[in-house]
Parts: structure tokens; sequence; C-alpha cells
């Protein structure tokens, strides 16, 4: 664990001194800043126009759903082109600049090393995650907010972005070009969101349920709602398991050579 630590604390410090990385937080919170108050003033909006017309469907009229869940999807998108973006430094600059050679060197093994950048990869999105988070706290001054509902969607949206951060790093540690890797990563984000669709292009009922057990979509949409469910904790476990594996497979392929 030790050595996993200072693998973890040495990535950490490089988001941190970075000033791209601010940059990113920065832009992020510009565009959530523009985008949620239009949110906001679009629900209050309909809540007035309730009164006079009462065919308006009672989701739009519930905050979570309006306001939150849209919060949450543009957020969604940012993380589809910004995980990538802080993803891409991790082993491609490293590739590049020869010190991951020093790496391989170094007394550690591969799975510490990739360990230990996903780690720190994770703190930097989480902190992207906590930025969005604000609004609704925020909101919670002037609205009834549930808490628990609005925990377990944002838990979502953080288990989306930790299966985008193995995805991404796989993608950095296959070559040294950081906008090879950026490419690529970007497809990988949005590529697995159309999965699911394979479920209604099928005939074959057990086809169906195999596309909906493995669609990206399908298991949010439960989170977002504020239900948790073991399957969907074992289908994120083993997105990230899986890409974590195939990263240290090429690490460890570039140790040999």
């Amino acid at each position: 664990m030790d050595k996993v630590s200072a693998i973890f604390q040495k990535e950490l410090r490089g988001f941190l001194i970075n000033p791209n990385f601010f940059m990113v937080c920065g832009l992020c919170t510009v565009i959530m800043s523009w985008i949620y108050p239009i949110q906001l003033n679009i629900f209050a909006q309909e809540l007035q126009n309730y009164v006079y017309q009462t065919q308006i469907p009672k989701q739009q009229l519930n905050i979570h759903y309006a306001v939150f869940l849209r919060h949450l999807s543009y957020l969604n998108l940012m993380l589809i082109l910004v995980v990538p973006a802080l993803s891409m430094r991790l082993f491609s600059e490293e590739r590049k600049m020869r010190t991951f050679d020093l790496l391989l060197t170094s007394p550690v093994t591969s799975a510490q090393i990739v360990i230990g950048k996903y780690l720190a990869l994770m703190v930097a999105i989480l902190v992207i995650i906590g930025l969005a988070f604000l609004y609704p706290a925020f909101t919670s001054i002037f609205a009834k907010v549930n808490w628990l509902i609005l925990g377990i969607a944002f838990l979502g949206i953080f288990l989306v972005s930790a299966v985008y951060a193995g995805m991404n790093l796989f993608c950095s540690s296959l070559t040294e070009s950081a906008i090879v890797s950026y490419v690529m990563a970007v497809i990988f984000n949005v590529a697995i969101w159309f999965v699911g669709i394979g479920g209604e292009i099928v005939d074959s009922p057990l086809a169906r349920k195999i596309f909906e057990h493995i669609s990206l979509s399908q298991h949010l949409s439960s989170l977002v709602e504020g239900t948790i469910r073991t399957g969907t904790l074992v289908f994120f476990a083993t997105l990230v398991f899986l890409f974590g594996f195939l990263s240290e497979r090429v690490v460890e392929s570039s140790r040999w050579r």
C-alpha cells in the first residue's frame, strides 16, 4: 500500500500544481453557472403556469427531475470530454517524456502503478463532481431537497465517471501521443452509451435481456431515480476492473519490452 500511496500522491500533486486542471475546473464551473440558473427559471415558470395548465406532467413539477437530473445530464456530457483530458497525461505524457521507463524500473508492480494513477484520477474527477454538487446544495436554501435521492443520483454519476476513468486510463496506456489518447478516450466514452441500443434491434428475448444488462443508461437510470441495485454496483465494478486489468497488462508488456 505504501508504494500505491506514493504513486497516488505523486500523480495527485501533478494535478494540483497543473494550471490546466484549474482551467478545466473553472470552465466547468462557468458552464454550470450559466446553465443551472436557466433550468431553475424554467422550473419556476412551470410552477407558476401549473395553475392555468393543469395538463403539465407531474414529473416536471418535481425539482429532482426538472432541475437536478438535467444538471446531472449536463455534468455527464462534460465528463465525457473532461475525463479524457485529465487521463491522457497519466501514461501518454510519461511515455513521451521518457519518465515512464524510470517508473518501470522502480521496485513497484504494474498493478500498483495502475491503481495509484487511477485513484489520483478519481480524486481529480471527484473535485469536479463536488463543484457540481454545490449547485443543488445551495438550492436547498429556498427549496426542499430529498438528500437521499440526490446523493444516490450523484453516486450514479460518480460510478459512471469511474468507468470513464478506467477506459480512459487504458487508452492513455496504449500510446505516447496525448492527442491520440484523448480522441480514443472520447470515442470510448461516447460508444459505451450506444451498447444498449442493441436491445432495440434484436428479436431474441435472451439477446434483448443481455443488451439491457450491459446498457450503461439502464443502470444509471435506476440510480438517478434513487434506487440502488446490487446488479448495478456489480456491473460498474466489473467494468472498472476489466479496464484496470487491461491497463495493467499493457504496462506489464511495456516492462518486458
